[in-house]
């Protein structure tokens, strides 16, 4: 005979259940109650936590920009602005100071700087379609260089002038099209609608625009190295732009020959500890052609001398520069929000004066 089945042993009284004297057990509105409100406590525990984490974030960003907000940079003025990462902002300079070492026009400047905007929104990033890196997003298989050249700022932006100086009457062309000659990309169109923004990164950075770029950046406790400085420098502009002979052997090597030396230059003004002179040769002949433009007026001193100032402004938060000052203007990353203001001393236009951030901020 089939057994019938066995009768399931008791199990025993969970924790929070309580026996009646009729033998049924159940969870107690005590028990209920009590657990609703550990429920109550645990997340009001967690809310508080990130509440905290928020206002620690919160802190550390106002400790390291001193309250002035956010790290980044704009270039422009009134509605006609463009706001970008100091990430950006330095990728930018490099290529804009890549071209002029190059003698590339500005036109040509500008077309690298949408393709760039396009191809890699202005970051150097390791990954894209197929075997594309880079801010310019370059194919080793397609003979622009080994994939450790091109994640190189200096090298791809150099490749990439090479390439558009070919295009016979580039800079008559409309940029889209110029940029398609070079990047030959399945989206053809898409470097159109970045030609603005790039008009104005490159009236900045080749100095055509004086004191048109301001950034802010993360100063807290880090600290600049003159010597890293330099070292930029050299690989952007070349080997003589500190002027005088080059001690390192001669130009920066790129990959395709090295980076053509700067004009001759006025000798370095002795620096300070933290401060670099940065000479800047007398008017060229691209000063008094094109001439700077301010932001209301006529600003002092010339494309060359603006140019690197520039630049040291749009590399300030990836080389702690604390102030950079030229032809009787001085930004400071203490004060950000007053751009290029008016320096105390005379206007000197045969130095551009990079100082790196030494302490931490008053």
């Amino acid at each position: 005979m089939p057994k019938s089945p066995a009768t399931p042993p008791s199990e025993p009284s969970p924790a929070g259940r309580v026996s009646g004297t009729t033998g049924t057990s159940g969870p107690s509105r005590t028990s209920r109650g009590t657990r609703r409100a550990r429920g109550s406590r645990r997340a009001r525990v967690t809310a508080g936590c990130a509440v905290l984490l928020a206002v620690a974030g919160y802190v550390v960003v106002q400790v390291e920009t001193g309250g002035r907000g956010a790290p980044g940079c704009v270039v422009g003025s009134g509605s006609h602005t463009y706001r970008f990462s100091p990430e950006q902002a330095s990728n930018a300079a490099t290529i804009a100071a890549v071209g002029t070492t190059k003698g590339m026009p500005e036109r040509a400047v500008t077309i690298a700087l949408a393709t760039a905007l396009q191809e890699s929104a202005l970051r150097n990033i390791d990954y894209g379609d197929r075997d594309s890196l880079g801010l310019f997003q370059q194919r080793p298989s397609q003979g622009w260089g080994t994939a450790e050249q091109i994640m190189d700022p200096v090298y791809s932006s150099g490749i990439f002038y090479d390439r558009l100086a070919e295009v016979p009457g580039y800079s008559r062309l409309p940029l889209t099209v110029a940029a398609q000659r070079v990047q030959r990309s399945g989206f053809p169109q898409a470097y159109a609608k970045h030609e603005p923004d790039a008009a104005l990164l490159a009236a900045a950075l080749t100095g055509r625009s004086a004191a048109s770029l301001n950034c802010t950046t993360l100063l807290g406790s880090r600290t600049g190295d003159v010597a890293q400085v330099r070292k930029e420098l050299k690989r952007s502009f070349g080997t003589a732009v500190l002027g005088g002979e080059p001690t390192d052997g001669g130009s920066v090597d790129d990959g395709k020959g090295g980076l053509p030396d700067s004009p001759s230059s006025p000798p370095q003004a002795p620096d300070a500890p933290d401060t670099l002179a940065v000479p800047v040769p007398p008017g060229t002949a691209r000063d008094e052609a094109e001439g700077t433009e301010g932001l209301e007026e006529r600003v002092p001193g010339s494309r060359r001398g603006w140019e690197l100032a520039q630049w040291a402004v749009a590399q300030a938060e990836t080389l702690r520069v604390a102030e950079v000052s030229y032809a009787g203007r001085v930004w400071s990353a203490r004060h950000p929000g007053q751009g290029w203001r008016d320096a105390s001393d005379p206007e000197h236009t045969a130095h551009v004066r990079i100082r790196v951030a030494a302490d931490p901020p008053d």
